[in-house]
């Protein structure tokens, strides 16, 4: 296999991920990330089943990840009497491996650091797909070519819009937003391994979390598409204001809090629609940008499970990214329909009284613990290939 160039855009957790496999098999990478360096913080994210655990043991960072999991957390649905109705068990809210996004992302990149390049602060601004290579603008370094392109970059990915098309064509708007605030308080730290309680502060539409981590916030509201500036932090933190006052109880210390808390992030719920065509081209899509379900309970493993398999073929087939990538929509096409239809914001935080309710009885129910079994299985529903055995004495 020659030696092929690919440029990977986002340094998140799938981008990281994918890199790690590609210097394994010879690949010359380069990795883009907009951001100044690896971001630190962010929510909690989780890895499901035996198949998540297996790519994660593969890959030597398993054992990593277990040393900096999160303690359980379980998330208690409070009335407006201060009274318990429903709760969601931290193994329900936390899969099989807990850890915080911003120190996954931290064990990814040392897997890579020193193997690959990595240009932060920095970003795609055009793409000329070709047949002999796929020619790269960037905002600040100079253009380069590149035998491949693959977008790691999140559900409002810019290379899926440069190489695919406009977002609205590919993203649905599922009619929820959720914001997340503060740092998380249990981080590395062993000691911080018993039991958190979350309250949920709810109504019809509206969900207010707070608890179960030192100085951390967690909003969700249901709200059509709305028109506001992505990178305008301050204007974000008013909206999220403006939704929620006058909800009482918790809710109202929560937002005397806000203002002040760092790592903030707000964004909608959504789910990209490729139907299983997640290449074009020189150019492929990676994690949430091209299966991502917003707080659908698989992201972060589909994410970690396509860097795998897209890796794995690319070194099977030689390099030859026309036979690679069609195997891997055709992998990952049936494995990402894990991801579903599932609506988290209309789970989470229903628009009606009497869906709150039903949520609050379906909980405490057998079909919700059928539902369990289901997404279990769904998410071991994948043969791994042993690649590394494939490409021996390529």
């Amino acid at each position: 296999m020659r030696n092929q160039t690919v440029l990977i855009s986002g340094a998140s957790i799938a981008g990281p991920a994918l890199a790690s496999w590609l210097t394994r098999y010879g690949f010359t990478v380069t990795v883009v990330e907009r951001a100044e360096s690896v971001r630190p913080g962010g929510q909690a994210v989780d890895f499901k089943g035996q198949t998540h655990l297996t790519v994660l043991e593969r890959m030597g960072v398993l054992d990593e990840i277990r040393e900096h999991e999160t303690g359980r957390t379980d998330l208690a649905y409070i009335d407006g009497q201060g009274r318990e109705r429903a709760r969601l068990t931290g193994e329900f809210l936390g899969g099989d491996v807990e850890i915080l996004r911003g120190d996954l992302a931290q064990i990814l990149y040392r897997q890579t650091e020193g193997k690959c390049e990595y240009l932060f602060g920095d970003s795609i601004t055009a793409l000329v797909d070709s047949a002999s290579g796929v020619y790269v603008e960037f905002e600040h370094a100079p253009a380069r070519t590149f035998d491949l392109v693959i977008g790691c970059d999140g559900i409002h990915s810019r290379v899926r819009r440069l190489a695919f098309g406009p977002e609205e064509n590919y993203v649905r708007h599922l009619g929820y937003y959720y914001c997340v605030a503060g740092a998380p308080g249990w981080g590395n730290d062993p000691s911080r391994k018993e039991r958190n309680v979350g309250l949920a502060f709810h109504a019809p539409g509206r969900l207010a979390v707070t608890g179960g981590s030192k100085a951390a916030q967690m909003f969700m509201f249901a709200a059509p598409e709305l028109d506001y500036d992505r990178h305008d932090v301050e204007s974000q933190r008013r909206i999220v204001l403006d939704r929620f006052a006058g909800m009482g109880g918790g809710v109202e210390q929560m937002l005397t809090e806000l203002p002040g808390l760092d790592d903030f992030y707000l964004d909608s719920i959504s789910q990209a629609r490729l139907d299983g065509n997640y290449t074009s081209g020189r150019v492929a899509l990676v994690g949430d940008s091209a299966y991502g379900n917003t707080l659908g309970g698989f992201g972060t493993g589909m994410a970690v499970v396509g860097a795998y398999v897209l890796a794995g073929e690319l070194a099977a087939a030689n390099g030859d990214h026309t036979v690679a990538y069609e195997r891997y929509d055709e992998i990952m096409r049936r494995y990402a329909k894990i991801a579903g239809n599932t609506n988290a914001g209309r789970f989470l935080a229903p628009k009606t009284k009497l869906g709150i309710r039903f949520r609050n009885w379906f909980v405490g129910s057998r079909a919700f613990g059928l539902m369990l079994k289901f997404s279990d299985d769904a998410a071991n529903n994948i043969e791994l290939k042993d690649y590394p055995e494939l490409v021996v004495g390529q």
